[in-house]
């Protein structure tokens, strides 16, 4: 497969007649990184591959209208971001449940999980994260996991970068503090 800069693919999808190879192109350069993404936030396998179907479904019935005021991928990153909270908000109201409810069935949920595969360093560092508020979480995924830096970040999320490092920085502090009391 030839791998294309976003440009191209979206230079490609403008085509009328090739808008569903373009879109196939994107999904398949992007799909894992999307998944992985999601993952990290919602923990179960089933729910990050139903909020990924839902994100492409997003893309596809978007992408004509798409300016590039940003990157395609920031771009792809927000929406699959903004599902993964929808998802996590629909969740806390169909149950009526507290967010420390929630938080503590994920932590359950990746102890029993069959794909986690991480030893018990890992295992701690996903709980601890889990109790982070869910903004420090976003951002503590993207920055630590994704690499991404802060200007991305910004982009996808819509707040400024002093208030991401803050984020960040206030994350790193309290999963510090977490796994040192465990």
């Amino acid at each position: 497969m030839i791998d294309y800069t976003d440009k191209e693919l979206l230079s490609i999808f403008r085509d009328n007649t090739q808008k569903h190879y373009a879109f196939n192109l994107i999904v398949r350069k992007y799909s894992e990184r999307l998944y992985w993404h999601i993952r990290k936030l919602v923990i179960s396998h089933d729910d990050s591959d139903d909020i990924l179907q839902n994100t492409f479904m997003k893309v596809w019935s978007g992408l004509d209208n798409f300016r590039e005021d940003s990157q395609l991928y920031t771009w792809l990153y927000r929406i699959a971001t903004n599902e993964s909270l929808s998802f996590l908000n629909q969740k806390k109201r169909k149950f009526l449940l507290p967010l420390v409810d929630v938080e503590r069935q994920l932590s359950n949920y990746l102890e029993s999980d069959e794909y986690f595969s991480g030893d018990e360093l890992q295992l701690k560092l996903q709980k601890a994260i889990l109790t982070l508020p869910e903004k420090q979480r976003v951002v503590f995924n993207l920055k630590y996991f994704e690499e991404m830096q802060y200007e991305e970040m910004s982009e996808i999320l819509e707040t400024s970068v002093g208030a991401l490092k803050a984020s960040y920085h206030h994350a790193v502090k309290k999963i510090e503090k977490y796994i040192r009391e465990i």
